[in-house]
């Protein structure tokens, strides 16, 4: 019997002891920062690449929850007309990051291997700056943090919402459609060789329709770029 109340006080000790411990677990701030990993920010001076892509060293970042009108796309003014609104929300993020320290927060990657990162300099949200000027849409389809920016810009009639303007995914999706039947099994990406190395353009690229594809000169078509960036390619940069 003083071996059984031996066993049954052993095993409560023990239980009271775990207890504590998660208990203090819980309350302890050392331990609760040391369990959370998170990737550093990417800091450094920028390159713009388009409206909606940076690049710090060698990394590429996306602005994530931002989508802007592609670099060769044009928008309709509010009365008669019509205005390059992909050169300029080039500019416009040329503009807000470079020759300025930049700091972006990770926010995972895209398919093409991207950083998404949420970007600031001189301690303003560069991605919402660019939906308030009406430089960019609030991309809906993967983030809503831009909404309210997106509904100030269009109240005030900035930048896309002067007009008539296609977001930059449909206009995407239809210079896909345009090219894809002139392309090899639908694989509309020209892989183009140049005295810069090998760059790939996507059908919305300003130098698309110029690129006269040569095989016999290296030149290849791609199905996605994420087969070119495999094939040891990289886009071409707009700015």
């Amino acid at each position: 019997m003083r071996e059984l109340v031996s066993i049954h006080t052993t095993r409560w000790l023990v239980a009271l002891a775990l207890a504590a411990s998660v208990v203090f677990t819980a309350a302890s701030p050392s331990v609760t920062a040391r369990d959370t990993i998170t990737e550093p920010a990417l800091t450094g001076t920028a390159r713009v690449v388009d409206g909606d892509t940076i690049a710090i060293g060698e990394t590429r970042v996306r602005l994530e929850g931002i989508d802007a009108p592609e670099q060769a796309q044009i928008c309709k003014r509010q009365w008669i007309g019509t205005w390059a609104c992909g050169t300029a929300a080039t500019a416009a993020l040329v503009r807000l990051v470079e020759g300025k320290p930049v700091r972006c927060e990770r926010k995972g990657e895209d398919k093409y291997g991207r950083v998404l990162a949420i970007c600031h300099a001189d301690g303003r949200d560069v991605n919402a700056a660019m939906v308030r000027q009406g430089m960019a849409w609030a991309f809906v389809k993967y983030s809503t943090t831009y909404v309210a920016e997106e509904m100030a810009a269009r109240a005030e009639k900035l930048g896309v919402w002067q007009g008539e303007a296609m977001p930059a995914w449909d206009y995407r999706a239809q210079r896909w459609t345009a090219a894809e039947p002139q392309a090899p099994q639908g694989c509309a990406i020209k892989g183009n060789v140049t005295k810069h190395g090998r760059i790939y353009h996507m059908p919305w690229s300003p130098w698309y329709a110029q690129i006269k594809m040569e095989p016999e000169k290296g030149k290849r078509w791609f199905c996605s770029e994420a087969e070119a960036l495999a094939a040891g390619w990289r886009p071409v940069q707009v700015h």
